[in-house]
């Protein structure tokens, strides 16, 4: 069950279609609850109500959800959340008035008013004694899922899934000297994910390299905070080095990945860091936030460079544009060392351990 999916375009509606359709080549019989409208679907069940801007959610969810759920018969019921999922939760509470095991998903991290939003929920509807096994994506998202969750959920790490053959790259050939070096970030150009703070640490690093390197930045994505950085890179002279190309397909971005020599990861709180994980796979030196999703597959020093503040990320992305020497060592190692996390049959056998322990937690 999950709020959003297909044909909306978004980390967690990826994700889960990704999941279905590889659990359905291991053996699984799938079927998919969702509030999101679109097209039919083999096994996917659309629960649509009329809602202002087309949101996924449906005042009368539980009741529709249950119906579904004495339809289906399923062994499990696995849920996905982001931060608030009313549709989601919804079909949470059906699946325990069901008396069905149930796992919960959950795929952003719970910031100080999430967590507290949580707190309540708990001490209104008790949803921590509910047998609920839950899962996130990363170690730093787990932290504070636990913190609300108590001893009484057991919360698993079970990271996103990548066909990671799928972003290898052939060994690019010997820089000339006289090319730039080419910043590339990637993801949704919302608000919440801070994309001016990304302009306003490829100005700090442009002031702290050299002038007699040349660099060129790219940042993929689109979304509601572009005309915005629009203005800010017009208003200070950044438009002949940063482009903002606009939403690519996975075939294009792996292209762009193909001439980058460093991928820049700012977002404070990212769970997991999905296009991170695709550039670490493409060989490339990642640059991220210490404290997020990004530290459970890129270690300082090793896959790229971490740090825990805006100056700091700014000074280790000058560090690789000047030395090209870590620049190498940090790309040949990601060439040719599997990510620790993203593979898919990983994140299968995670979820089958979910699956069977709610099963017991059910009996």
């Amino acid at each position: 069950m999950s709020d959003c999916y297909l044909p909306r375009l978004g980390g967690i509606e990826v994700q889960v279609a990704d999941l279905v359709r590889m659990q359905r080549e291991s053996g699984h019989d799938v079927e998919v609850a969702t509030a999101t409208g679109g097209e039919p679907l083999p096994g996917v069940h659309r629960i649509v109500a009329r809602m202002p801007f087309d949101l996924p959610v449906h005042p009368a969810g539980v009741r529709h959800l249950t119906r579904r759920l004495a339809l289906s018969r399923p062994e499990v019921v696995h849920v996905h959340t982001g931060a608030v999922s009313p549709f989601a939760w919804m079909g949470v509470r059906a699946a325990v008035r069901a008396g069905l095991p149930c796992v919960v998903t959950v795929h952003s991290m719970w910031d100080p008013f999430t967590r507290a939003l949580y707190r309540l929920l708990g001490l209104g509807y008790g949803w921590q004694r509910w047998s609920l096994v839950a899962t996130t994506v990363s170690n730093a998202a787990a932290v504070p899922i636990r913190s609300v969750a108590g001893p009484r959920v057991p919360v698993h790490v079970v990271s996103n899934g990548l066909d990671l053959s799928g972003w290898r790259l052939a060994p690019a050939g010997p820089p000339s000297g006289t090319d730039a070096v080419h910043l590339v970030a990637v993801g949704r150009l919302a608000p919440r994910k801070q994309p001016v703070r990304l302009l306003r640490l490829l100005a700090s690093v442009r002031s702290r390299v050299p002038a007699a390197i040349p660099l060129r930045a790219t940042v993929v994505g689109d979304g509601p905070a572009r005309g915005s950085m629009e203005r800010y890179l017009a208003r200070h002279g950044m438009t002949e080095w940063v482009s903002l190309p606009g939403r690519y397909t996975r075939e294009q971005i792996a292209k762009v990945l193909e001439s980058a020599d460093v991928f820049v990861a700012p977002a404070p709180r990212e769970s997991f860091g999905i296009a991170a994980l695709e550039a670490r796979a493409a060989g490339l030196p990642v640059v991220a936030r210490a404290q997020s999703g990004v530290a459970d597959f890129v270690t300082h020093g090793t896959e790229g460079l971490l740090g825990r503040d805006l100056d700091a990320l700014a000074e280790a992305v000058a560090r690789l544009c000047v030395d090209a020497g870590l620049r190498a060592r940090i790309t040949a190692h990601n060439r040719s060392t599997t990510p620790s996390a993203g593979s898919w049959p990983t994140v299968l056998a995670g979820f089958d351990r979910a699956y069977a322990q709610a099963v017991d937690r059910s009996v």
